[in-house]
């Protein structure tokens, strides 16, 4: 949304870029009583595909990466998102957010950022386990990523709902591709905030797309290792979860808003490693 008069295009985040869909298909923004906003691009299924291959490229260095500077990186984005956050307010506020209830939003959405920070050196010691076994061994369970997810995230168009869906799997090691709202002038400009907060390149892609174009694409993609859908619609729910079914995709499903904060969230796209270690004799 331009302060200056001039009409702005919201594009897409794929691989630390903010191309213009390979399709050149925009959607017309319009405010709550109808003015236009902005135009925002939408996505086509070869840009979800162009958003996997830059995930997967990233998907192992951001797993690796240190507890610390993933926590450091998740505190960045918050600092920088206070700092946007009369911008986002304003966005929020054109379609359709009152000013007091946009204001409670971008501040629930940094207070999340701060709060899922903290968990980054944490969730492993919570979530890990020394196992009983009845042999000479020691029986470790630890948490790891489940590599990449996609996150189909709520319609609500607000931006504590992206960031309670995004900030759990992101945290846990997870390389993403993000679908929100078509109409979510605040997704792209949560991008621009990620770019300047030390987020690698491809780790976080970020599309607006009509859902019924691209949810079957996300649950039935063979790189995909896991998918957040957050969705009150009996169909979507169950047809993602028969496609998903076919590939054997994990598959989360989440009513259509925020997510409650919990380092369960964290959990949901971890796979669970076990090590057996023998013990000399």
């Amino acid at each position: 949304m331009s302060t200056s008069g001039i009409p702005k295009t919201y594009k897409l985040f794929i691989a630390g870029k903010f191309p213009r869909s390979e399709s050149g298909r925009i959607t017309e923004v319009r405010s709550a009583q109808g003015e236009f906003l902005a135009n925002a691009s939408r996505a086509s299924r070869k840009d979800f595909r162009n958003s996997v291959v830059a995930a997967r490229k990233a998907a192992a260095g951001w797993a690796k990466a240190s507890s610390y500077l993933k926590g450091q990186i998740l505190y960045r984005i918050a600092e920088v998102l206070d700092g946007r956050s009369e911008q986002f307010v304003k966005e929020l506020g054109a379609r359709g957010f009152s000013q007091k209830k946009a204001e409670a939003d971008v501040a629930e959405a940094v207070d999340l950022l701060v709060h899922y920070a903290g968990w980054t050196d944490k969730y492993q010691a919570l979530f890990s386990s020394v196992n009983p076994v009845a042999s000479a061994h020691f029986n470790f369970s630890v948490p790891q990523p489940s590599g990449l997810v996609g996150i189909i995230a709520p319609r609500s168009g607000s931006l504590a709902a992206l960031v309670s869906a995004i900030a759990p799997a992101l945290l846990g090691g997870n390389a993403l591709v993000v679908l929100a709202a078509q109409d979510a002038l605040s997704a792209i400009s949560f991008a621009e905030v990620l770019v300047s907060s030390d987020v690698p390149a491809g780790v976080v892609n970020l599309l607006t797309a009509q859902r019924a174009e691209l949810v079957p694409e996300f649950v039935k993609h063979m790189d995909v290792n896991a998918v957040l859908l957050c969705s009150d619609d009996v169909d979507e729910r169950k047809n993602a979860e028969w496609q998903s079914a076919e590939n054997l995709k994990r598959l989360s499903l989440h009513p259509d808003r925020a997510l409650a904060r919990s380092p369960y969230h964290i959990l949901d796209f971890q796979e669970i490693k076990t090590t057996w270690h023998p013990i000399g004799v």
